[in-house]
């Protein structure tokens, strides 16, 4: 999914710093909220950014110019939203881009808008609507993440279909999905499960900060 540096052309490396931008100045605005409201929150927070920057190193080749890979977004997003999750995504992939040469500089507001924001944001809809079914949160976890992972392929795809649509936009985004979805689909199921395991040791050690930050019901308290 991280687009490589200088891939891009200029125009739309600009194109998706503009849009990035704005999200990742409401996410620090929404952390210093949090925090300020949960100060113990600190400490979930800095684990979904450990996990979302371990997870996300973990590269498979795949398109000319990016990678498979899972994302690690799906954690962030359920406990604190897709704007914090933006933040978080934005720190590990500049680190990532500056110290293992994985994703770019250039290409960070393209793979903010992925990775941080557009997976994310499509994951926080499908999280909250199943808020209103009985699923269980370990399930609904497991789906959230499967989500976010793969929703960001879909984003990505249509950002090189943007920057390359050859011989169409539709046959672009056609040709990078299909290329990206054999090597994505089990990734995504993957983490899936990792992030549901993850999350049970959150509800076992951590149930009344979850609680306190709304993301757990009363009656899932151990």
């Amino acid at each position: 999914m991280h687009i490589m540096e200088g891939f891009l052309p200029p125009m739309w490396a600009a194109i998706w710093f503009v849009i990035a931008i704005p999200v990742v100045a409401y996410g620090i605005y929404q952390i210093k909220k949090i925090t300020d409201e949960v100060p113990e929150s600190k400490s979930v927070l800095a684990v979904s950014g450990a996990f979302m920057f371990v997870i996300s190193s973990l590269k498979l080749p795949s398109v000319t110019g990016s990678c498979s890979h899972p994302t690690g977004n799906g954690l962030g997003v359920a406990i604190f939203g897709p704007a914090v999750t933006a933040v978080l995504a934005t720190i590990v992939l500049l680190f990532q881009a500056t110290l293992l040469a994985h994703g770019g500089l250039t290409t960070l507001g393209a793979n903010i808008v992925s990775m941080g924001i557009a997976g994310p944001f499509v994951a926080w809809l499908v999280y909250k609507l199943l808020l209103k079914t009985n699923l269980s949160s370990k399930i609904t976890i497991f789906i959230v993440a499967f989500v976010a992972d793969f929703a960001t392929y879909v984003v990505t795809s249509l950002q090189l279909a943007l920057a390359f649509p050859e011989p169409t936009i539709m046959a672009a985004i056609t040709k990078f999905f299909l290329i990206f979805a054999p090597t994505q689909l089990p990734l995504a199921i993957a983490e899936g499960l990792l992030t549901a395991i993850i999350w049970n040791g959150l509800m076992t050690y951590k149930p009344k900060l979850l609680n306190q930050l709304g993301v757990v019901a009363d009656n899932e308290l151990k």
